[in-house]
């Protein structure tokens, strides 16, 4: 009896492990193909954009200089046809810039303060409030920028219009701090506490600790957080359609309306006819966008080596 239990045993050894490998290659199969499948995805939407872009460059009526260089906008004109984006790739950085002047001070801010001098129970009450304006739809964001930040604006400045690039930009702080904060705090979180007691040890303030230390410590993850929150402003579409106005112009002010890149898209492709120029030329503007984004991440990544180098 004992032998016939010995030898089972034997017998189902050999079994669990192939079990037991079989499965760490199918978990390492699907681990490798989640990677890759980030990867397929992108390469599959920007094929998709340049094939539905490409037929305007056999236009007549299209000139790739004037797309990028010329300030007038009139796709559905009927005498001179005008396919101008640099107002709105003026519109989508004037919103973006003005957007993270006023987010990364705030967001950095809220992220030391919760980081370095909250207690446990208002640090979990702090969290919870950032995740619920994370958690915001934009479209709801679009009609607090419509109907109280525009008379706002018009009461405290006199302008005629609050719907403008002040207006826009303020949504989207609003709409990018919540990223800041979340990425930037665990950033800070991550530094090991050995260097906070060695500083603590050498005599530094909570201040030097925090300037001379965290900061530099955590700098690429804040810049991390910095470029998800321009991520978030360049591509926000809804908020920054119904708050900045909509108008194609090349602000001289933050009270001047504009139009970005990502509502001009969203606005009129609905309205043009599939196949047509006007069509084909809304495809080529989120190429734009693509190439724009693009050069953010390439420069963001150049900057973080050069620090890591140094």
């Amino acid at each position: 009896m004992n032998d016939t239990a010995d030898s089972t045993l034997k017998n189902t050894l050999p079994q669990r492990q192939f079990l037991s490998i079989a499965m760490e290659n199918l978990l390492e199969l699907i681990i490798r193909l989640s990677g890759i499948s980030a990867i397929i995805f992108v390469l599959a939407i920007f094929f998709f954009v340049f094939r539905e872009a490409l037929p305007i460059f056999f236009s007549d009526h299209f000139d790739l200089a004037k797309f990028l260089f010329n300030t007038q906008w009139y796709p559905t004109s009927e005498v001179n046809v005008r396919y101008g984006t640099f107002a709105l790739t003026f519109g989508s950085i004037s919103v973006t810039f003005l957007a993270m002047i006023i987010a990364v001070p705030f967001g950095l801010g809220s992220a030391i303060f919760i980081s370095e001098f909250c207690g446990p129970k208002m640090k979990e009450s702090l969290k919870i409030i950032i995740e619920l304006l994370a958690a915001i739809p934009s479209v709801v964001w679009g009609f607090i920028g419509l109907t109280v930040m525009s008379r706002i604006i018009v009461s405290l400045t006199g302008a005629p219009v609050g719907v403008n690039l002040l207006n826009g930009g303020l949504i989207l702080a609003l709409m990018s701090v919540p990223i800041i904060v979340s990425i930037s705090e665990d950033a800070l979180k991550a530094v090991p506490d050995s260097y906070r007691e060695a500083a603590l040890a050498l005599g530094a303030t909570k201040w030097q600790i925090i300037y001379r230390v965290l900061l530099p410590s955590a700098k690429n993850g804040l810049l991390a957080a910095v470029l998800l929150g321009i991520g978030r402003a360049v591509g926000e579409t809804m908020a920054v359609l119904m708050a900045t106005g909509h108008a194609v112009q090349i602000p001289h002010g933050p009270l001047d309306s504009v139009r970005t890149l990502t509502a001009n898209i969203a606005a009129e492709l609905g309205e043009a006819s599939a196949g047509s120029d006007h069509y084909h030329v809304l495809f080529l503007t989120g190429i734009l966008l693509f190439i724009i984004t693009f050069a953010v991440n390439l420069t963001a990544d150049l900057v973080i080596r050069g620090i890591r180098r140094k």
